[in-house]
């Protein structure tokens, strides 16, 4: 059995005008939030064997703000190609390609591609998680899909959406 984490990032910031998109950094709503998730992830222990996460700012500082969390290693890598998805097809070949040795994987990634990709591995699930999806991924939101395969190439619309977390339905911790 499989498990793919995939994590939206954070609220980032619009204040500096300047900055390019890839640059923005979290908005203190962002900065908030992302602990939120990652008090969540150590609490039902989620445990990425590797995080997939774009190279943008705001996904970067959101994984710093996760990392804390985590109450195992995982490897890393920081994928510029994440950042410039701009369809499922894209990052769930990216997916496809990873060990079969990680049972876990964490995708840190932006929206529509987020949103895309986990509507189309998802066939079953709580219905109200489902139509929450697909009518908005949301900011610092995290959606745990499971696979019953053991080897990553082998995904595709089967998944079952395990849960859909909202950082503002979590309790402060």
């Amino acid at each position: 059995m499989l498990s793919l984490m995939l994590l939206r990032h954070a609220k980032s910031s619009w204040n500096d005008r300047k900055l390019d998109d890839f640059s923005r950094p979290l908005a203190p709503r962002g900065l908030k939030a992302a602990p939120r998730i990652g008090g969540y992830i150590k609490r039902r222990g989620l445990l990425p064997g590797l995080i997939l996460c774009s190279t943008a700012q705001r996904t970067r500082e959101t994984l710093g703000l996760i990392l804390p969390y985590l109450d195992q290693d995982a490897t890393i890598q920081l994928r510029h190609e994440l950042y410039h998805s701009e369809s499922a097809n894209a990052l769930v070949d990216n997916i496809r390609q990873q060990d079969k040795h990680f049972k876990t994987i964490m995708v840190i990634g932006h929206n529509p591609a987020l949103q895309d990709l986990a509507l189309s591995l998802i066939q079953t699930g709580a219905e109200s998680d489902r139509q929450q999806l697909a009518a908005k991924f949301p900011t610092a939101a995290l959606a745990v899909i499971r696979f019953n395969t053991s080897h990553w190439q082998e995904i595709g619309p089967t998944g079952h959406l395990e849960r859909l977390v909202l950082p503002r339905l979590l309790d402060n911790d």
